[in-house]
């Protein structure tokens, strides 16, 4: 089963993201209250917690909301679905995968610790379609439209 295991916000770009347990989905804006929220095609970031899971180490254990991802999930291998595909969070949210990776323009505190970071491959950035309360938990389904 595909489910969110992790919501993080900051109110701030350039900031540790924080894991909240709810968080509201605004349509075509992101989540209410994070810096990254805007009228954009990456309003909110998703990362699979399994290589999240893989990128830690014994020395340098890694933790939800480090790679700035939105959105931890369980179930599902981002990186292999489709632009375009829509997916439900929850209740009622829908959301539209519009980009798989990202470039990074400078390396983060992560890459210089372990020596790699995932986010750029294994990232996925979605603008939403339809808001709703999210909440850690929560089923995530594809939606066919």
């Amino acid at each position: 089963m595909m489910k969110i295991v992790s919501i993080a916000v900051s109110h701030k770009k350039g900031t540790v993201k924080h894991c909240v347990e709810t968080a509201e989905l605004m349509e075509n804006h992101g989540i209410k209250g994070d810096a990254h929220a805007g009228d954009w095609h990456r309003q909110l970031s998703f990362l699979a917690s399994e290589s999240i899971e893989k990128a830690s180490s014994e020395d340098f254990k890694l933790n939800f909301g480090d790679f700035a991802e939105n959105i931890a999930t369980t179930g599902i291998d981002w990186k292999n679905e489709p632009i375009g595909k829509i997916f439900r969070l929850g209740e009622t949210a829908l959301v539209e995968i519009t980009q798989i990776g990202k470039e990074c323009h400078q390396k983060c505190a992560i890459f210089y610790r372990t020596g790699d970071c995932i986010m750029p491959k294994e990232g996925v950035f979605a603008k939403i379609l339809k808001g709703g309360v999210i909440r850690v938990g929560d089923r995530i389904e594809p939606a066919g439209l």
